[in-house]
């Protein structure tokens, strides 16, 4: 199938309404967005008006998950949601793990411990699996780690913009 990248015109998108996030869930998708610019000096997202809603609309595909032993989704935007087939809730108790195929959980454990290590990598390409089986390879993806104000770790994220479908 030919590639296909982020376009916030198709209909798809935009026909998922942003959830009615509690205010713990809010603190937690704007560390998201707070960790990466203090990593990198750079908005992930408009600061403009409500950054939740910036981040749940955004362009890109944006995921997050916690720091619990195996760690769980917190957090899938609604590009995010629509390339993985699944809606918030059910997304909300995935282990982030099965994001991807078996054989390469262990490329993808690797660039988690290289993610800890370093902070954030800006250069992360693999296959990744939706709920129904359909593979998409993504490249040029962003991968941090996400700490409060405290510099308390609390999880790790990652934002792409270019995906493919393979076979």
């Amino acid at each position: 199938m030919s590639g296909h990248n982020a376009n916030p015109r198709d209909n798809r998108h935009n026909t998922m309404d942003v959830p009615q996030f509690t205010e713990e869930q809010r603190r937690r998708i704007l560390c998201i967005g707070d960790s990466y610019q203090r990593l990198t000096g750079r908005p992930l997202v408009s600061a403009e008006g409500d950054r939740v809603a910036a981040l749940w609309s955004a362009p890109l595909a944006i995921v997050a998950h916690g720091t619990e032993a195996d760690p769980i989704f917190y957090f899938g935007n609604r590009m995010a949601l629509t390339l993985f087939e699944m809606a918030f809730d059910a997304f909300t108790r995935l282990p982030s793990r099965f994001s991807a195929e078996q054989l390469v959980r262990e490329e993808r454990a690797r660039l988690l411990e290289r993610v800890t290590r370093d902070g954030i990598i800006e250069d992360y390409a693999g296959v990744r699996i939706s709920r129904t089986g359909r593979r998409f390879r993504i490249s040029n993806a962003s991968v941090w780690n996400l700490a409060d104000a405290d510099g308390t770790a609390v999880g790790q994220a990652a934002a792409f913009a270019e995906w493919v479908y393979v076979a």
